[in-house]
């Protein structure tokens, strides 16, 4: 992971106070200002409202009354800090609060428009070149009698706008710093939650990959971090158990295949060199028949195995007679049971029993639990094949009178390549697979099978299928 990701979460946190200031210091700035000058224009256009009509009736003839409303508006302007100019309807300045008073009047205003400000309250700039400063100001007219005596006219200096969009800025970016500075605790969160747990998941991954599937991940969260760990090792056990079963299928296979073949490959031997007189070859041919025997079933066993094992192996669900089917499948062990003058009895629930399933792997779940009750039966037995249904599922049961499955082994049947050690002596020909292939296909129709037996008396296996609707 070289720190990329970290390094990218910082220069992305790093990218992000940079904008925040630059926006702060560009775009905040412009809406901060405009919001003022809009309240400050607002504000001294009502001042003005309220002097003009203070003033209205006030006798700009009379130098008396002018110098007193002089002095009052120059009052007023150093308390409001703003400059106040009162304006014949000529444009000339009788009153300007930010020169001394004077009976002699000065020039009219250049330019002098009170038509300019349209329906605009203020405005921004230097009041016709009058003022040498930016301000923003507003004028209002003084009326009487519906004839206009003059004007009011307030000014605020650009600067003072300026210096509280300044005031507002510092404190907009003290607040976005302490901001900042809090955000940092994201940073230590993610080093701690996500970049620290991902840097451990890394090199269980990296272990995993040279083949050390005994390496545990250190990381034991409850958020996703912890779960993605949880996987991960549970991946390994079950990759290290899959290997530790291979290893034990191979040697199991070998082994297997070594004791026939080696059987073969020395009665072969002896009768090639002699060493068997004529007279006796035919004994041990059928022995090595047998063997051969033996081995084409194990590989058969093997394959069926590895079909159950792909997964996504379709499964031909079709609707069939299961009575039907156990009595073939029964039919085709009548020279076995002869021999060993076993019987096998049906006890089936009626004429016809149709259930949902694939037909050819149930046969085959038939035929291994029959073959196997037929092994483990002393001769001249009983073996009970029976059908019963109940709320919709079948249940079939193969019942022998063998010697029976030790409590301690029950739950080991199941595995491949697993015999009985009682049983090695009748089951040489055995592959034990045989009980590993039936489970396999049980599940894979999702249903149940259970086995109940006691050493000495017998052994009895039943399996569920779903009844045709």
């Amino acid at each position: 992971m070289k720190n990329t990701l970290y390094f990218k979460f910082i220069a992305a946190y790093i990218i992000l106070g940079i904008l925040g200031i630059l926006t702060i210091s560009t775009l905040g700035s412009t809406l901060i200002q405009h919001r003022i000058e809009k309240n400050t224009g607002e504000a001294i256009y009502k001042e003005a409202i309220s002097l003009a009509t203070h003033y209205a009736n006030t006798n700009y003839t009379d130098t008396d009354e002018i110098q007193e409303t002089y002095h009052t508006l120059k009052t007023l302007a150093i308390y409001q800090d703003a400059r106040i100019l009162i304006l014949n309807p000529k444009g000339v300045p009788l009153i300007d609060t930010d020169h001394a008073y004077t009976s002699i009047l000065p020039d009219p205003i250049g330019g002098f428009d009170p038509a300019a400000l349209g329906t605009v309250h203020y405005k921004t700039g230097q009041f016709y070149q009058y003022i040498q400063d930016d301000v923003i100001s507003t004028m209002v007219p003084i009326t009487k009698n519906l004839h206009i005596k003059g004007y009011v006219s307030l000014h605020i200096s650009m600067d003072e706008i300026i210096q509280k969009r300044e005031s507002i800025l510092i404190t907009v970016y003290i607040i976005f710093l302490i901001l900042y500075l809090f955000s940092v605790m994201i940073l230590g969160l993610f080093s701690f939650s996500v970049y620290r747990p991902l840097k451990k998941i890394t090199i269980g991954a990296n272990e995993y990959a040279a083949g050390n599937l005994d390496y545990n991940i250190p990381v034991d969260t409850d958020d996703e971090m912890g779960y993605l760990a949880t996987t991960l090792n549970y991946m390994s056990d079950e990759l290290n158990k899959m290997g530790e079963y291979q290893h034990k299928f191979v040697a199991n296979v070998s082994h297997d295949f070594r004791s026939p073949l080696t059987s073969i490959k020395g009665y072969i031997e002896a009768i090639m060199d002699g060493t068997i007189p004529p007279e006796m070859q035919e004994r041990y041919l059928k022995i090595v028949v047998g063997e051969t025997e033996r081995l084409e079933k194990l590989t058969q066993s093997l394959l069926t195995l590895d079909k159950l094992d792909k997964r996504g192996r379709p499964i031909h669900m079709t609707s069939f007679d299961i009575n039907q089917t156990i009595k073939s499948t029964a039919a085709s062990f009548e020279g076995t049971c002869r021999k060993k003058m076993i019987v096998i009895e049906l006890h089936l629930e009626s004429e016809k029993l149709f259930v949902t399933a694939d037909m050819e792997q149930i046969q085959q779940v038939l035929y291994n639990l029959i073959d196997n009750a037929i092994k483990f039966s002393d001769n001249d037995s009983t073996i009970k094949v029976e059908t019963t249904e109940k709320h919709g599922t079948v249940f079939v049961s193969v019942k022998d009178t063998g010697q029976g499955i030790p409590r301690s082994s029950l739950n080991k049947i199941w595995e491949r390549f697993y015999k009985l050690d009682s049983s090695r002596g009748k089951d040489r020909k055995g592959t034990g697979l045989g009980l590993s292939i039936v489970k396999e296909i049980i599940t894979a129709h999702h249903q149940n099978i259970n086995v109940i037996s006691t050493e000495g008396v017998g052994t009895e296996f039943i399996f569920t299928l779903d009844k045709t609707r």
